[in-house]
């Protein structure tokens, strides 16, 4: 048998794995898209995932609805939340506040590999001549290592947060993973007013301009009438960090990353 066989006959497992997730993805969305918020997640924590699921929050300008919503069902969900050591104090203040006001019993902080980041990024500057590169390794990477052993997770996007997410469904495969947005249908009057009735803490950023936030080098003030994205690595065509292009690890496609 040729060597090319010999991958081709080992991908034939990840393949079927991840086939089978975006069956599965586009069955649960035809059934359950229309669920409230909270009865999504009670169904997905409790019902189809028990002890399987995670959720990912960047602890940022909206986080603290879909947050609170995930403890209320149950605190002990586990909390994915990568530090790429280029982050706002405030984001990581506000993290504190949330988890201590909500809480959460298994919040998770990932950070890069160091070594990757020595061979890449020594100096630190990575951002500054290839964005794409240094949130994979320092955010898509860490979180793909982190969710390796759950078989969904929970995030926290929205259809209105930008023209790449206006069709997003409640259920979406992720390699072998379902991916679940039990907030995707929400608008920013839906956030400001379960916002207003839970007395939900605000970033400390939202109020100088900042309606999207991300790490410290790639994210700017928005202007009244831009984008709320318009901040997040401007000046660029990227729009988003990588971690929703899907987080398949060196086991599901045999390349990494």
């Amino acid at each position: 048998m040729s060597s090319v066989d010999l991958v081709t006959r080992d991908r034939r497992p990840r393949l079927a794995a991840t086939e089978a997730a975006r069956a599965e993805a586009a069955r649960l969305d035809t059934v359950h898209a229309g669920l409230a918020a909270e009865d999504l997640i009670d169904l997905v924590v409790h019902r189809l995932f028990p002890g399987r699921v995670a959720l990912v929050s960047s602890f940022g300008a909206d986080a603290a609805v879909l947050l609170d919503l995930v403890a209320a069902v149950d605190p002990s969900v586990p909390v994915l939340f990568v530090d790429t050591d280029k982050l706002f104090g405030e984001t990581l203040r506000h993290r504190d506040r949330l988890v201590e006001r909500l809480g959460f019993t298994d919040v998770r902080t990932l950070s890069p590999d160091p070594i990757a980041v020595m061979a890449t990024d020594p100096l630190g500057v990575l951002w500054h001549r290839d964005a794409d590169a240094c949130c994979r390794i320092r955010k898509v990477e860490p979180l793909a290592r982190a969710v390796a052993p759950f078989d969904a997770w929970i995030s926290g996007r929205k259809r209105f947060q930008a023209t790449t997410r206006s069709r997003l469904p409640a259920f979406e495969p992720d390699g072998r993973r379902i991916k679940v947005n039990p907030l995707a249908a929400w608008s920013p009057a839906d956030l400001a007013a379960h916002t207003a009735a839970r007395d939900l803490p605000d970033h400390p950023l939202v109020a100088r301009g900042y309606p999207s936030i991300g790490c410290i080098p790639c994210t700017s003030p928005v202007a009244a009438g831009e984008d709320i994205r318009a901040g997040r690595w401007r000046g660029s065509e990227k729009t988003e960090c990588g971690i929703h292009f899907g987080l398949a690890t060196d086991e599901e496609n045999g390349s990494g990353i």
